[in-house]
C-alpha cells in the first residue's frame, strides 16, 4: 500500500511539474493604434517590475505565464491589459486619450522624479527634435525649442562659437553661460576665448563636439531650485543631455536595431544686401577709387550723371582707366617695373555695376551622416549602445570649413541582483578652419575683416575678375590707388585661423542596490581634450603688420577634467499615504587648462608656414588650476500623489579663494500640489474641462566662484626681450593685476512659482513661470589710477536684481483618430529683464570696448544690466539736439546724470521685450509637416553692417536731395537751416558720427524651421529587411524680417558681434547668416 502511494504521488507531481512547465511560456504580438503599428510600447506584467517594450515594428515578446495579466501603456493612449491564456499570441490595439502617463524627467545629477512632483519649471526637446537638421552645433539646433533659453551665433563663418544663457544675465564679469551634462557628467563646453572678436577670434564652442543625431533626449533646468545639486557649475541653468549611448536600459529585452540617418543640405548666404545699381564709387558725385561709392551714376546723362562729373575721368564711352593702369602703388612698386603696371597701363575699365559681393560668397554644403546599432540580451539584463557620425560642412564663405567625426559606445549590464554598471565613451574629432575675422568700422583699420573688406565694396569693382596677387611677390593688390585696402581674395587664399580638435569624454557608473528601499551609487566621468589652434598669413599683405611681414601662431589648448560622485539614496513609504525619497553625497571636480605654442613674426621665404621661416620667435604658456569639491542632500516627501515637498541643501569649497572665504552653502525648497487630485469634483468627468492641475513653487540659491588666482599677485615672465649687447633676455614683473584677499564669492538667489494645466481632454496643455534672481556681491574687475602701481583688480561691488515670466502653451488645433489631420501647436513665451539696483561705481563697461566710439556694455545703478553706452549727438542743457557749423551733428562721450554721477551716455539697451517662439506639427496619414516661427520684440543693436552700407552709399539708390539735421547750431543757439548732401549725411554722420545714430532696433520675424516629412507605409515595407524608412525635406532660416531696419541691409541680428561672453547688442560686420534646404533620409532595420 504504502509502494501504490508512493506511485501516485510520483505521478501526481510530474503532473503538477508538466502544467507548471506548461504555463511558462513566451508570449509575443504585435501593438498598434488605428494609423499602425507602435514603437515603444510599454509591456509590463502586471503586479511586478518585469516587462519589456515593443521595437520599432511594434512588436514584443515576453516571458510569462497563464493567468498573469500583461499591462500595455503608451504616451497619449489608454491604458489595456490582456490576460494570459492558452495563445502564445497576443495582439493589442491601443486607443487614444483617456489618462496620459505621469511623464518621468531627469532632474540634477541624474536623479529621474515624476513631472508632477516637481516644484519647478522644466522643458524637454525630443530626439525627433534634433535630428537631421543641417546645422552641427547642437546648442543652434535648441534654439527656439524651450522657454527662457536665448541663444546667439558669434559670426556668420559655419563653426563659429554660440552663447547660450537661460533666464537672462546675471553676473557682469562672471560667466553667465548655461552648464551642459552629458550622461550625468557635466561636460565642458569652453569657447575659445584667446581672443576677442574685436581684434579677431574665430574659436568655436565645444558645444560642436556632440552629435545632434546621437541624442537622446534633453531636459533644460531653469530654476535655481532645479539646479542646486549641482551647485556653483549650475548657477545659470542646466541643459541635461541623455546620448543614445548613455540612455542604453536594463530591464527591457531589445532586439537588435540599427538606424541611418543621411542628409545633404545647401548652405547659402541669408542676409545678402539689395545693392543699388544707379551710383558707382567716389565721393561727392565725383569719381575715384575710393572706399566709398558716392560718384557719379552709371548714366551718362542727368545731373548726377557721370558726363558731368567735374573730374572727368570718366570718358564718354563709359570707361575708365584701368585701376590698375592709374595706381599710384604700381607706379612705384619696383620702380614701375612691374607686371600689372606693364600690362594695365592705357587699359580701359568698365564703368557698370559688377556683382562683387554677390559672386565672392558661394553655395555651401552640409553633409551629415549618424549610424546607430542598439540591442539588448533576451532577458534585459545586457544593453548597448554605440554611435558613429560625420559632419562635412563647407561654409558660403570661401576658406570656410568644418568636418567632425563622432564615435560614442555605451551600455548598461546587471551583474547581479543588487550591482549593475553603466558607462559610456564618446570620442570626437573636430577641425573648423576660417578666413580671417574680426571687426571693422567699414573701414578697414579696426581689425583684420574679410566680410569687412567684402560687403563694402563700391559697386564699379569688379572683385572676382581684378587680379589679386602680385606676380613679382604674390602680395596683395586691389583697387584702391595706394593699394591701401587688403585684397579678401588674397586673404582667403593665404591667411587662415583654424581649430583641430581631439576629444575623449567617457563615464562610468557603477550602482549597489542594498535592499529595496536603498541603494549606493559611485560615478566617474573623465574628459580630455586638445585644442590644436593655428593662425598664419604669408607676408607681403598690406594695411596690417600681420599681413605685410606675415605671421604664424600656433598654440594647443589641453584641458584635462575628472568628476566623480558618490551618493547614498532611499526611498520608504511611511505610511499608506506619506511616502519619501533622498539622496546625500558629494561630488568632485578638478579642472586642469594648459596652454603652450609659438607665436612667430617676420616671414623670410613666402609660402613656408613653418616657425624656422620666421624671424622671431615667442612663446605662449599659460596654465590654470582649480578644484571643487561640494556635498549635498535632498529629501522628497510625497502625500498621497498630490503633495509633493522637496528640500535641498549643497555646500561648495574652491581652491582658488583663501579659507575663509572659498565655501558657500546653498539651499533650495520647492513645493508642488495637484488640485486635481487632492479636490473631488475639480477635475472634469467627461475630460472636457479641466483635466489636470498643478501648482508649483521653489526657492533656491547657487554661487559664482572666480576664475583663475584673483587673491594672490602673480608674476609675468617675457623672453626674447632686446638685451642690447647681452643679447635677447627675460624679464620678470610683477602682474599689473591687484590681488584682493578679501574676495568672495558671488551669491545668487531665486523665487519661482507658476502652474501646469491641461484642459479639454488634454488638447491644451499651459506652463506658467514667474521668477524673480536676485545676485549681490557682484565680481567686477575695476581698472585703478596709474598712481596704484597697478592697472586692474577685482572687488565685490554690487547687486543685480531681475525677473521673468515663461510661458508654454500646446494646442491640439485639430485631433483625429486614425489617418485624418492633425495639428499640434506649441508655443513658447519668454521676457525678463536684470536691473543693477547696487553699485559705488558711475559705471561699469564690461564688454565691448571702454572707447567711446565703439561702444560697449556697462552696468549702471539703476538701469538694466547691459545697456549700450557710446558716443551719441551733444545736447544742450534743455536736450536739445547740436549742430556743427558744418551742419553735422556734434559728438559727446560723457553725460552728467541728475544725481551727479559721470558715464558714458546711453544709447541703447540690448535686452528684448520678449522672445516668442511657434512651433507646429501637422500629419496626415503618412505625411507630416513641420514648422517652427520666431518673434524676437525689441532689443538694441548697434549695427556696423547697417550704417557702413548707408554710410557708403551701397544701397540708397536716391541721391537728389539734401539733408538739413533736426536741432540748433551750437555757435548760435539758432535753429539748424544748413544744408548737407547725401555722402556728408550718411558718411559723415550715419557712419562716423555719434554712436547712436548706429543704434537700430532689433524686432526681427523669422522663419525659423520648416520640413515636410514622408514615412513609407508599414506593408510596403513587410517584404523588404526595412522596419522603417522616411524622407524629410526641411530648411533653416529660409526667410526672416528685421523690421524696424532698412529693408535693403536685409540686416540679420542674431549676432554676437564682440564676441561669445557677457557683450550683447553689437554687430561689427560680423557677417552674413545663412539658410540650409536640403534632404534626409532615414533608414531603420
Amino acid at each position: 500500500m504504502k509502494t501504490k502511494f508512493k506511485g501516485i504521488l510520483t505521478l501526481l507531481l510530474a503532473f503538477v511539474v508538466q502544467i507548471t512547465f506548461a504555463q511558462e511560456k513566451i508570449v509575443s504580438g504585435t501593438v498598434s493604434d488605428s494609423s499602425g503599428t507602435l514603437p515603444g510600447v510599454s509591456v509590463l506584467i502586471k503586479g511586478t517590475t518585469s516587462g519589456t517594450e515593443t521595437d520599432f515594428d511594434g512588436k514584443y515578446s515576453i516571458n510569462t505565464k497563464t493567468g498573469d495579466v500583461l499591462r500595455f501603456s503608451y504616451l497619449g493612449y489608454k491604458t489595456t491589459e490582456k490576460t494570459v491564456g492558452t495563445s502564445n499570441s497576443i495582439n493589442v490595439t491601443l486607443e487614444e486619450g483617456g489618462e496620459v502617463l505621469d511623464e518621468i524627467i531627469v532632474t540634477a545629477q541624474g536623479i529621474k522624479r515624476e513631472k508632477k512632483a516637481l516644484g519647478y519649471a522644466v522643458s524637454e526637446v525630443k530626439s525627433e527634435e534634433l535630428e537631421q537638421r543641417a546645422v552641427g552645433d547642437v546648442a543652434r539646433v535648441l534654439s527656439g525649442k524651450a522657454s527662457g533659453v536665448q541663444i546667439t551665433s558669434q559670426s556668420g563663418t559655419s563653426g563659429s562659437a554660440t552663447n547660450v544663457v537661460i533666464r537672462g544675465y546675471a553676473s557682469i564679469n562672471g560667466s553667465n553661460q548655461a552648464l551642459f551634462v552629458v550622461d550625468g557628467v557635466p561636460f565642458s563646453s569652453d569657447t575659445n576665448s584667446q581672443g576677442n572678436f574685436l581684434n579677431g577670434n574665430v574659436g568655436s564652442s565645444r558645444f560642436l563636439d556632440l552629435d545632434p543625431n546621437s541624442i537622446e533626449s534633453v531636459t533644460v533646468l531653469k530654476g535655481l531650485a532645479a539646479a542646486t545639486l549641482y551647485g556653483t557649475a549650475g548657477r545659470n541653468g542646466v541643459i541635461v543631455i541623455t546620448t543614445k549611448s548613455g540612455s542604453a536600459s536594463g530591464g527591457k529585452a531589445k532586439k537588435n536595431e540599427i538606424t541611418i540617418n543621411q542628409s545633404f543640405f545647401i548652405n547659402d548666404i541669408a542676409s545678402i544686401p539689395d545693392y543699388q545699381d544707379n551710383y558707382g564709387g567716389g565721393f561727392d558725385q565725383s569719381f575715384g577709387w575710393f572706399f566709398s561709392n558716392w560718384g557719379p551714376s552709371f548714366n551718362a546723362d542727368g545731373v548726377d550723371g557721370y558726363n558731368n562729373d567735374p573730374a572727368g575721368t570718366i570718358q564718354p564711352d563709359g570707361t575708365v582707366e584701368h585701376p590698375y593702369g592709374s595706381s599710384a602703388f604700381l607706379n612705384n612698386f619696383l620702380g614701375g617695373n612691374n607686371a600689372f603696371n606693364n600690362l594695365y597701363t592705357g587699359e580701359r575699365y568698365a564703368w557698370k555695376p559688377y556683382n562683387s559681393v554677390e559672386n565672392f560668397f558661394r553655395s555651401g554644403s552640409v553633409k551629415n551622416l549618424s549610424v546607430n546599432l542598439r540591442g539588448s540580451s533576451d532577458d534585459g539584463n545586457v544593453s548597448y549602445n554605440a554611435n558613429v557620425g560625420h559632419l562635412d560642412e563647407e561654409g558660403f564663405t570661401p576658406g570656410n570649413y568644418v568636418g567632425r567625426t563622432t564615435l560614442s559606445v555605451g551600455g548598461r549590464a546587471k551583474l547581479s541582483n543588487k550591482f549593475t554598471v553603466q558607462g559610456s565613451m564618446n570620442y570626437t574629432l573636430n577641425n573648423v578652419v576660417s578666413p580671417p575675422v574680426a571687426a571693422s568700422r567699414g573701414n578697414g583699420t579696426l581689425g583684420w575683416s574679410t566680410f569687412g573688406n567684402v560687403f563694402f565694396t563700391p559697386r564699379n569693382v569688379d572683385l572676382m575678375g581684378l587680379p589679386f596677387e602680385l606676380p613679382e611677390n604674390n602680395g596683395s593688390i586691389y583697387y584702391r590707388n595706394g593699394n591701401d585696402i587688403i585684397n579678401p581674395r588674397w586673404s582667403v587664399k593665404n591667411a587662415q585661423n583654424g581649430q583641430k580638435t581631439n576629444r575623449v569624454f567617457t563615464n562610468a557608473s557603477l550602482t549597489y542596490e542594498i535592499n529595496e528601499n536603498l541603494g549606493l551609487t559611485y560615478r566617474s566621468g573623465i574628459d580630455f581634450y586638445n585644442e590644436r589652434n593655428h593662425a598664419h598669413s604669408n607676408k607681403n599683405g598690406v594695411n596690417f603688420d600681420a599681413a605685410i611681414f606675415g605671421f604664424l601662431t600656433t598654440y594647443d589648448n589641453n584641458v584635462t577634467i575628472f568628476d566623480n560622485y558618490l551618493a547614498f539614496n532611499g526611498n520608504y513609504d511611511i505610511t499608506e499615504d506619506i511616502g519619501i525619497s533622498f539622496v546625500a553625497g558629494g561630488t568632485s571636480r578638478s579642472r586642469n587648462f594648459e596652454l603652450q605654442g609659438v607665436s612667430s613674426t617676420g616671414q623670410i621665404a613666402f609660402g613656408v608656414l613653418k616657425h624656422f621661416n620666421f624671424e622671431n620667435q615667442t612663446p605662449i604658456q599659460f596654465s590654470q588650476k582649480r578644484n571643487i569639491i561640494g556635498v549635498f542632500g535632498e529629501a522628497a516627501i510625497d502625500y498621497k500623489n498630490y503633495a509633493y515637498l522637496t528640500l535641498s541643501g549643497r555646500n561648495d569649497w574652491v581652491s582658488n579663494l583663501p579659507t575663509e572665504n572659498n565655501s558657500l552653502f546653498y539651499p533650495s525648497v520647492s513645493g508642488s500640489f495637484i488640485p486635481t487630485q487632492a479636490i473631488e469634483g475639480l477635475k472634469s468627468d467627461s475630460g472636457k474641462g479641466l483635466n489636470y492641475l498643478k501648482l508649483r513653487a521653489g526657492l533656491g540659491q547657487s554661487a559664482g566662484f572666480p576664475e583663475g588666482y584673483p587673491t594672490i599677485n602673480t608674476v609675468n615672465q617675457s623672453t626674447q626681450n632686446n638685451g642690447g649687447a647681452f643679447g635677447p633676455i627675460t624679464l620678470n614683473s610683477i602682474s599689473g593685476f591687484r590681488a584682493n584677499p578679501d574676495l568672495k564669492p558671488e551669491l545668487l538667489s531665486e523665487i519661482e512659482f507658476g502652474f501646469d494645466a491641461r484642459l479639454f481632454d488634454n488638447r491644451i496643455d499651459v506652463s506658467f513661470s514667474y521668477f524673480n534672481r536676485t545676485t549681490k556681491d557682484l565680481i567686477v574687475t575695476k581698472p585703478l589710477a596709474p598712481s596704484s602701481g597697478y592697472t586692474s583688480t577685482q572687488a565685490n561691488v554690487g547687486k543685480v536684481e531681475g525677473s521673468g515670466v515663461e510661458i508654454d502653451l500646446g494646442l491640439d488645433i485639430i485631433k483625429n483618430d486614425g489617418n485624418g489631420l492633425n495639428w499640434n501647436s506649441r508655443v513658447n513665451f519668454t521676457t525678463n529683464e536684470q536691473i543693477v539696483t547696487e553699485q559705488d561705481d558711475d559705471q561699469i563697461i564690461y564688454a565691448g570696448s571702454t572707447a567711446a566710439f565703439l561702444g560697449g556694455n556697462a552696468a549702471i545703478r539703476g538701469e538694466q544690466l547691459g545697456v549700450i553706452v557710446g558716443t551719441r549727438i551733444k545736447r544742450d542743457a534743455n536736450g536739445n539736439l547740436l549742430i556743427g557749423t558744418n551742419g553735422s551733428y556734434l559728438s559727446e562721450s560723457n553725460t552728467i546724470l541728475a544725481d551727479g554721477r559721470s558715464v558714458t551716455p546711453i544709447i541703447g539697451n540690448p535686452n528684448p521685450d520678449y522672445v516668442m517662439n511657434f512651433n507646429n506639427t501637422l500629419t496626415y496619414k503618412n505625411f507630416t509637416v513641420g514648422f517652427q516661427i520666431n518673434h524676437t520684440k525689441g532689443g538694441d543693436i548697434a549695427s556696423t553692417t547697417i550704417a557702413t552700407l548707408l554710410g557708403r552709399g551701397l544701397i540708397n539708390g536716391d541721391r537728389n536731395k539734401t539733408f538739413i539735421l533736426p536741432g540748433i547750431l551750437e555757435a548760435t543757439g539758432e535753429t539748424n537751416t544748413l544744408q548737407i548732401n547725401n555722402s556728408q549725411y550718411y558718411f559723415s554722420n550715419l557712419l562716423f558720427g555719434p554712436k547712436e545714430l548706429t543704434i537700430y532696433d532689433a524686432s526681427v520675424l523669422r522663419l525659423q524651421e520648416v520640413s515636410l516629412g514622408y514615412s513609407l507605409p508599414q506593408t510596403a515595407l513587410d517584404k523588404t529587411p526595412f522596419g522603417a524608412i522616411s524622407f524629410t525635406f526641411s530648411g533653416f532660416n529660409l526667410w526672416y524680417d528685421a523690421y524696424n531696419t532698412p529693408d535693403a541691409a536685409n540686416f540679420d541680428p542674431n549676432v554676437a558681434g564682440v564676441g561669445v561672453g557677457n557683450g550683447r547688442g553689437f554687430d561689427y560686420l560680423n557677417g552674413p547668416s545663412s539658410k540650409r534646404y536640403g534632404l534626409s533620409v532615414k533608414l531603420s532595420f
